[in-house]
């Protein structure tokens, strides 16, 4: 019987959420398993990974085959590095305290550059955000700059309104005026 570590597809069209399995090669593929290792969720960036690496680590040891979307999720939470100091270790060209050391010191550099991603992200969103922020402001000052000049052109369209009937008042009393007087 092969064993294959896979991803098992579970959640909704457009919103799917992996179970990280190891199972029978001939299983379908949301089918039986022998294990769930982990889980991972691409929906968020970036994406969540939990992962057991030591359970990972003892199947690929037994001879798992990971596809090539769980090597890359196991290399990337450092599956497939532990896996090769075990295997330095059990041909004794290191130690098991010189492993752990070498894992151990990937993890801290992983971490910061995750860390790091996750910085330069809320940055670019911050960045966004400002950016729309100050496009919306423009919008709203062109938009009261206009209402402002409409106001205006109407306040001197009733001025000059007011002034002609003003004109027409005085020249009507003047002509009547000049009616009266003959």
């Amino acid at each position: 019987m092969s064993v294959k570590i896979r991803l098992q597809r579970h959640g909704k069209k457009g919103k799917p959420f992996y179970s990280i399995v190891a199972a029978d090669a001939r299983a379908k593929r949301d089918g039986k398993f022998l294990e769930k290792i982990g889980t991972y969720n691409p929906n968020v960036n970036p994406a969540i990974i939990e992962l057991d690496v030591d359970g990972a680590v003892n199947w690929l040891q037994s001879g798992a085959q990971p596809t090539d979307t769980a090597k890359a999720i196991l290399s990337y939470k450092g599956a497939m590095l532990k896996n090769h100091l075990v295997g330095g270790v059990r041909k004794g060209a290191l130690t098991q305290e010189q492993a752990d050391a070498k894992f151990a010191a990937w993890l801290e550099e992983k971490a910061v550059r995750i860390a790091a991603k996750k910085d330069g992200l809320s940055k670019e969103q911050a960045a966004e955000k400002a950016a729309a922020f100050a496009a919306e402001k423009a919008v709203n000052e062109a938009r009261i700059n206009a209402a402002k000049e409409a106001d205006a052109a109407i306040l001197a369209e009733k001025a000059a309104a007011l002034e002609a009937a003003s004109k027409e008042e005085v020249a009507t009393e003047e002509a009547t005026e000049e009616t009266t007087e003959e």
